[in-house]
């Protein structure tokens, strides 16, 4: 496998958006600033800002959805990659998009209360739903 792959620090610099594909598959964006500090003569200085935009998908993309929030602190570690369309103009255009395999809190910078979230009751072919509730609950 030849992907980059990157893994970086940052704050969310706004919403999470949670879409789905006409197909029905989720897919959240938001966008991830970094800020590089370097130590010059003593005292610490800002580098100027990086924004990423980062792409999650299905089950991540609606965890992401559910717990990220604007200003938090967190962690990203996923694919870059080139997504190119075109204009109307005719002309083309490119951007990198980091597409998470992972994405975190970054509990360096404060506390996370992890809860996984209930996975629905799967229901057999030929039973109905009422005895499949009734089984669950025994």
């Amino acid at each position: 496998m030849n992907d980059t792959m990157i893994t970086f620090t940052g704050w969310v610099g706004g919403n999470v958006e949670l879409n789905h594909t006409t197909t029905g598959t989720p897919v959240a964006t938001l966008r991830v600033g970094s800020t590089p500090r370097r130590l010059k003569d003593g005292t610490w200085e800002d580098q100027e800002t990086i924004w990423y935009s980062v792409k999650a998908w299905r089950t991540l993309a609606e965890n992401v959805a559910a717990s990220v929030r604007r200003g938090q602190p967190v962690l990203v570690t996923g694919r870059l990659v080139a997504e190119t369309w075109d204009r109307p103009d005719g002309t083309s255009s490119t951007r990198h998009v980091v597409v998470a395999a992972t994405i975190g809190h970054d509990l360096s910078r404060g506390r996370a209360d992890f809860s996984r979230p209930p996975r629905p009751v799967e229901q057999p072919a030929d039973q109905p739903v009422e005895e499949v509730r009734q089984e669950s609950a025994a």
